[in-house]
């Protein structure tokens, strides 16, 4: 097991960069024409961040998602530029001891307005609505599919994008009339590629991949508008991981992602309203080790 040598960060203030903003886990710097992401140890649910740390979680977000980066550039381009941080040109050594392992220099876009959600088995939201019906997100499904079902092929179910606030699962139609018709096409094409890519990797190294979600920006480069992969990319916090050797459709799954956390504020009958709960150390503990054993598995390698 992995000792963390870092205190949890929830908040950064770096010396001597300027702020761009703060989403619900990174914090986003301008760094010349690029941006800097520092991804914290804050953990959101119920598109809340709650009141604690998870350790080494933006550890794991930033190493994993570079990792897919670096695997899936034929597929699609991205703005990771580096995640080194001699690269970044800083002026203060303090933050360079901050920033390793989880920071990012990334290539500045315009961010397509929706999120860009796969999802290849039947959970969640998706089951809640199928349940209802027999649909997700205006897709017609087949009739008498059981929770945790993989889907006779992988759907694309597009959803609004909030900082604050909740995300709104949406049709094709409606993410038409808000970002353009070949836009949305050219979205769900590469979310699929992206996807089965993603989970055909997973499921070798014993991970199934049920849902994910994907975000994408346009490049500023006037010469081109080239669709940019951006944000995150198949990690615990934006997928739904399940163990395959548990897999058993019927019924929830067992996961190694933060479906542990969102079990635990059901159980204590949270109204996913502010303010926000603290979460137990033992909560929190057994999250880290959920977000190291799904890197461990899907990179073969140890955290940095």
């Amino acid at each position: 097991m992995i000792v963390s040598t870092t205190s949890p960060i929830f908040e950064t203030d770096l010396e001597g960069l300027e702020i761009h903003r703060r989403g619900k886990v990174r914090d986003l710097y301008h760094s010349g024409e690029h941006l800097l992401i520092i991804t914290t140890d804050r953990i959101s649910a119920y598109d809340l961040v709650l009141g604690s740390t998870i350790p080494d979680k933006g550890k794991v977000l930033t190493q994993l998602s570079a990792f897919w980066f670096n695997r899936t550039t034929e597929l699609v381009p991205n703005h990771m530029l580096s995640i080194e941080t001699k690269d970044y040109n800083l002026s203060s050594q303090a933050n360079s001891e901050l920033l390793e392992g989880r920071s990012m220099l990334v290539r500045q876009t315009k961010p397509i307005p929706i999120e860009c959600v796969v999802r290849g088995f039947l959970a969640g939201s998706g089951w809640r609505e199928y349940s209802e019906s027999g649909q997700v997100c205006g897709i017609k499904l087949p009739k008498g599919l059981r929770e945790s079902e993989r889907l006779p092929e992988p759907i694309f179910t597009p959803a609004t994008k909030a900082d604050t606030g909740h995300d709104i699962n949406i049709s094709e139609e409606e993410a038409s009339k808000l970002i353009g018709q070949e836009l949305v096409k050219q979205l769900r094409e590469l979310s699929l590629a992206l996807y089965s890519h993603g989970a055909a990797h997973a499921e070798k190294r014993g991970i199934i991949v049920a849902d994910t979600k994907f975000e994408f920006g346009l490049s500023l480069n006037k010469s081109d508008q080239n669709i940019l992969l951006i944000d995150e990319i198949l990690t615990p916090d934006s997928s739904r991981f399940w163990p395959k050797e548990h897999y058993t459709p019927g019924q929830g799954q067992s996961s190694f992602d933060k479906q542990f956390v969102r079990d635990y504020l059901d159980s204590i009958n949270w109204n996913r309203q502010a303010p926000v709960p603290e979460l137990p150390e033992e909560v929190r503990k057994k999250t880290r080790d959920k977000y190291l054993e799904a890197f461990s598995l899907l990179t073969g390698k140890t955290l940095v």
